[in-house]
């Protein structure tokens, strides 16, 4: 299995507003395996994944955690 981080994926998240659902995102994020948080601004993140099955899982977290995201080719 290649565990090399090789896609660089762009989340659109709804309902952040402020340093505190930056940091609420990025953890939520962080607790995803195979991935690896770039960047968390207001209303978007970029990732780093192994696979398409990270970047889901990162999508579902994010909900998991009230902020309703979708990769940018959604």
């Amino acid at each position: 299995m290649d565990t090399t981080l090789n896609d660089t994926i762009t989340l659109q998240i709804d309902g952040m507003s402020c340093g505190h659902c930056i940091r609420a995102v990025t953890n939520a994020l962080s607790s995803v395996p195979g991935l690896q948080v770039r960047s968390v601004a207001v209303g978007t993140a970029q990732i780093q994944a192994n696979d398409g099955r990270a970047a889901k899982q990162a999508v579902a977290a994010l909900e998991a955690a009230g902020y309703p995201a979708r990769t940018s080719a959604d």
